[in-house]
């Protein structure tokens, strides 16, 4: 009898053991079809063009005329040597930095704000994030006119007796691309806050309830315990944020016409 039970236990988790490889087998066979398509645009369409876009970049190809003899390294040696370039990179690296800084900053701030089921909530999401409803070339223009160095916010620092604070803004041939970040910023950070109170709203209460029962402070809760938690939220806005500071042109174009995009950040 023990025997005959032992060979129907044995026979019955090879069978199970078998339907689960042909399930895995059917279910991977699915998932490679529906991905297939995405990959093999996703090599042609963007990286094959970008192996293309460094190779015509050895090449001595200038003008309309298709020309694609070999001259290796020339054109990338020219470019590093070009003051222009060098200047372009750093003011690249300061927006990035004070960008992708303010965003995350001020949006997890204002996503914290809002998460106190304050009154009036829905409108001062409205308000957070109607900025990134407005063109790059409107922010520009109206930022522009705010960090004006004889108008806009040092006329209001001036008629308060904050004349310490006035600055001249992106006029400052060394930070002034900082100070464009601001205007940046101001767009993108109601998108950040979203992101952050979606991830807030999705943190169980029990967790904050169990951390409060342990004598966690306020400043502890949010430092060990809700911060970590959001991290694929930060993860999320770090690309996203990077990505917007790489990308960005119509704000700096608009604003930055001036001294702080000189050929050189010391003239």
């Amino acid at each position: 009898m023990q025997t005959t039970s032992a060979k129907s236990t044995l026979f019955a988790d090879t069978a199970s053991a078998s339907q689960r490889r042909r399930w895995v087998r059917s279910d991977m066979a699915i998932a490679v079809l529906v991905l297939t398509p995405s990959i093999l645009a996703v090599a042609i369409f963007i990286y094959s063009f970008i192996v293309w876009s460094f190779y015509i970049s050895g090449t001595r190809w200038n003008s309309a005329v298709l020309d694609l003899s070999w001259i290796g390294l020339d054109n990338w040696a020219r470019l590093l040597s070009d003051d222009r370039f060098r200047t372009d990179v750093r003011n690249l690296v300061l927006y990035a930095a004070g960008f992708m800084t303010q965003c995350i900053v001020l949006g997890f701030l204002l996503a914290v704000l809002i998460d106190q089921k304050i009154k009036g909530e829905a409108l001062f999401r409205t308000i957070f994030i109607f900025p990134f409803a407005v063109s790059g070339i409107v922010t520009g223009v109206v930022w522009r006119w705010l960090m004006r160095p004889e108008a806009g916010i040092n006329l209001l620092f001036q008629s308060v007796g904050l004349d310490f604070l006035k600055s001249p803004w992106y006029t400052d041939p060394n930070w002034g691309i900082v100070a464009v970040s601001v205007a940046g910023a101001w767009q993108f950070s109601g998108y950040v806050m979203a992101l952050y109170l979606a991830g807030l709203r999705g943190i169980s209460n029990d967790i904050r309830e169990a951390a409060a029962i342990d004598g966690c402070s306020t400043l502890t809760l949010y430092r060990q315990v809700i911060i970590p938690l959001l991290a694929p939220v930060t993860f999320t806005a770090l690309v996203l944020t990077g990505m917007g500071a790489i990308r960005v042109f119509d704000i700096p174009a608009v604003i930055g016409t001036g001294a702080a995009f000189g050929t050189s950040p010391a003239s």
